[in-house]
């Protein structure tokens, strides 16, 4: 299992709930955005992101979000789900998820979600300050130039 989520800094552990499987009789689509959401939010509070956020109105807005279904997932279960950086740009930055299934011991899904940093205040995207910037390079492990 840990094989399968190397390279992400944050993984948390999700147990699959009945009520989360659809006609089908598998895990809904839209549940794997939700466990993305848990990782992306488990990611932001070891950037101390919703800190920055309550004191300066700085904060994330998600642009944009895909996923790729690997395998289906149903009751029961419990599954990792991993976040990571891969790109900081100017205001925004790339995040990469992973569900992975321990019943199956695969990955279930992988996922990609554009984040841009907004002034709530002010209602625009804005620079990514220096600070979250470097605990982004830090948390993922990289030198200062690589991002």
């Amino acid at each position: 299992m840990q094989k399968l989520t190397e390279g992400y800094p944050v993984v948390i552990e999700i147990p699959v709930a009945w009520g989360e499987m659809d006609a089908f009789s598998h895990l809904n689509n839209t549940v794997y955005f939700r466990y993305f959401e848990s990782a992306r939010i488990a990611y932001f509070e070891k950037l101390d992101l919703l800190e920055l956020m309550t004191q300066k109105g700085i904060g994330p807005i998600l642009a944009s979000t895909s996923c790729k279904f690997r395998i289906p997932l149903t009751y029961p279960d419990t599954v990792l789900s991993g976040a990571k950086v891969s790109k900081v740009e100017k205001d925004r930055f790339t995040m990469n998820y992973i569900v992975v299934s321990t019943k199956h011991q695969k990955t279930a899904a992988e996922g990609e979600g554009l984040i841009v940093t907004y002034n709530y205040s002010e209602n625009k995207k804005v620079v990514i300050p220096q600070k979250l910037r470097e605990s982004i390079m830090k948390i993922e492990g990289m030198p200062t130039q690589s991002i």
